[in-house]
């Protein structure tokens, strides 16, 4: 299908999920995810409107940004080796797994301008997912306070691929009732009024818990396309 009913399709998808929750549609980011398709898709969807481009690999970032036309805000939102922040700073405008205090050093140091990051939140305890465990998470964002080229934008995480939909709601309301916890320390470089949550399978459930940012790949763009 081409991007453009498939963006329909999930366009649909957030506004029942808005109603039912009770939330405003210009709340919610649409990211694509591209990484396994290819940059003539991404552009497709870029043309289709979709502005939000996520990427997992820093080379497919660069490869895609160098091919596209137009507009888009570009999304890093893989696991980050510290030896690739250089590359992901200067071409990234987020950066959605922060999760320990060498990247962040590094970051900071690599950084011309402050960059906006999603702290990564490991909530539901698996070994496979990267992240802090949700009570190393107001330590940390406390830390970051020594390191002024990092704003914390938001918190992220990755919920069980599960069809138990309380599974994924008791994972999602965790990591909002975590958001709000930073948030309310007000501290100036950590406003965290974003959270990243929601995959293709489990999108309309973390609107309904308080998602602002939804993750969707194979339900926009598909698969090795």
């Amino acid at each position: 299908m081409r991007v453009e009913d498939n963006f329909s399709v999930v366009k649909e998808r957030i506004k029942q999920a808005c109603e039912r929750s009770g939330r405003s549609e210009d709340e919610i980011k649409v990211i694509a995810v591209t990484k396994y398709v290819s940059a003539e898709r991404t552009q497709e969807a870029i043309d289709a409107g979709i502005i939000h481009i996520g990427e997992n690999r820093i080379e497919g970032l660069l490869e895609k940004q160098h091919a596209i036309n137009g507009q888009a805000v570009w999304h890093f939102i893989g696991s980050l080796q510290t030896r690739k922040v250089k590359d992901v700073v200067a071409h990234a405008d987020y950066i959605h797994s922060l999760d320990r205090t060498s990247l962040a050093k590094e970051i900071h140091k690599r950084a011309v301008e402050p960059v906006r990051c999603f702290v990564q939140v490991n909530v539901s305890g698996e070994e496979s997912k990267h992240g802090l465990t949700p009570e190393e998470v107001i330590p940390f964002v406390k830390e970051l306070a020594s390191y002024d080229r990092i704003i914390v934008v938001g918190l992220m995480t990755m919920a069980p691929f599960t069809e138990d939909e309380q599974v994924l709601r008791s994972c999602f309301r965790k990591l909002k009732e975590l958001q709000l916890q930073v948030k309310n320390l007000e501290l100036p470089y950590a406003p965290c009024q974003e959270l990243s949550m929601g995959m293709s399978n489990d999108f309309e459930i973390a609107i309904e818990e308080g998602s602002t940012c939804i993750r969707v790949g194979t339900a926009l763009v598909g698969e090795n396309s």
